[in-house]
Parts: C-alpha cells; structure tokens; sequence
C-alpha cells in the first residue's frame, strides 16, 4: 500500500461523517467475555433509565471500543506491509468501532432538553462566579 492511500484512509477514519450508514461490529469482548454489541444497544435503547449494573458495561464497553479504535488506528498508521485489502478492512472496522461508541454515548443522555437546561444553568453559575470574582 502506498502512502498516498494510507492518508487517504485515515482521513476517510477521522472524518465526522464516516459513521453515517456504517455497520458496528457485532460482537465484543469485555473481561473475556463475548457480547453480542447489537443486543446491547438495542436493550439500553428502549430502556428509560440505565440499571446501575448496565451502565458499568456500558461504560466498560465504551472503553473496550476506544481501546480498541486507537489499537486499528495505530496499525493502519505504521505497519508497513498492509495491503490496500487489509487496510481497507481496517478503516471498516474503526468506522464500525466509532459508530458503536456514537450510539453508547446516547445511551446517558435520553433528555437532551434537560442536559441543555442544567448546561445552561451551569453556564451561568460559571460566569456569575467569575464576575464576583473581579468585583
């Protein structure tokens, strides 16, 4: 593979879009233990409030998908006897890896009309702090 395509796919990786219409991986490992992914996401989807065991594997699995983005990332970065086939397979799986880690992160966040409330209060307890600050 040459350089040219080498850049090309990690630039295809790291673009915002790249997710959009993307396969996540169907299954994960975790501590040794195989999880089917889709399942997953479909279970916490539907629910209205995450059970406390649920979101240790949530964010377990959150951190399992970065681990394991950067890890493909890194190889299609350095390794020098990819071809174009394997480096292509592993732009699909770090789209696929970050696709899986979009729809975790909605996971916490069902009310995104509350969170931008409480972010706004926040905001402004922020700058009320630094005006009394300079008084």
């Amino acid at each position: 593979m040459d350089e040219a395509t080498r850049e090309s796919l990690l630039e295809r990786v790291n673009r915002q879009s790249a997710t959009v219409g993307a396969k996540t991986l169907e299954t994960i490992t975790i501590n040794g233990t195989e999880i089917d992914l889709h399942e997953l996401l479909i279970e916490t989807r539907e629910l209205p409030e995450i059970p406390p065991g649920t979101k240790d594997l949530v964010s377990t699995a959150k951190r399992t998908l970065k681990t394991e983005r950067e890890a493909r990332v890194e190889r299609l970065k350095t390794e020098g006897s990819l071809s174009e086939a394997t480096a292509e397979t592993l732009a699909e799986e770090i789209i696929g890896l970050d696709r899986a880690r979009n729809a975790l992160d909605g996971v916490y966040r069902p009310d995104y009309g509350e969170e931008a409330h409480n972010m706004s209060i926040d905001d402004y307890k922020r700058w009320l702090g630094f005006v009394e600050s300079i008084q």
